[in-house]
């Protein structure tokens, strides 16, 4: 599912049971992440794919990358993957204006 900034912060904020999801590289997280995000890069293929098959699928999932688009594909892939709470932040991280850390 799409959202906007705005809503992707006001529900992850309201969410006890959320995971932050970042699919970019690693060389695109060491210019900074969102707070307690984690990284599966979703270029590494089948590598990709055994990562999430590994996550709790109880949870609910906040994805994103550099600009939206492969996170949208990402919260697909979980879909298919059992894992139906994937959340796409539209934009990404070029229009993200929120807080940005170091991995």
């Amino acid at each position: 599912m799409n959202l906007t900034q705005e809503d992707w912060i006001a529900q992850l904020e309201a969410d006890e049971n959320a995971v932050i999801l970042d699919v970019r590289t690693e060389d695109e997280c060491d210019e900074g992440i969102i707070p307690n995000a984690i990284n599966i890069d979703i270029h590494k293929g089948q590598g990709f794919i055994s990562e999430i098959e590994k996550l709790d699928k109880s949870k609910n999932y906040y994805v994103y990358c550099r600009s939206g688009a492969r996170s949208a594909k990402a919260c697909e892939i979980m879909n298919e993957l059992g894992i139906e709470n994937a959340y796409n932040l539209l934009g990404g991280m070029l229009d993200w204006d929120g807080e940005v850390v170091a991995p």
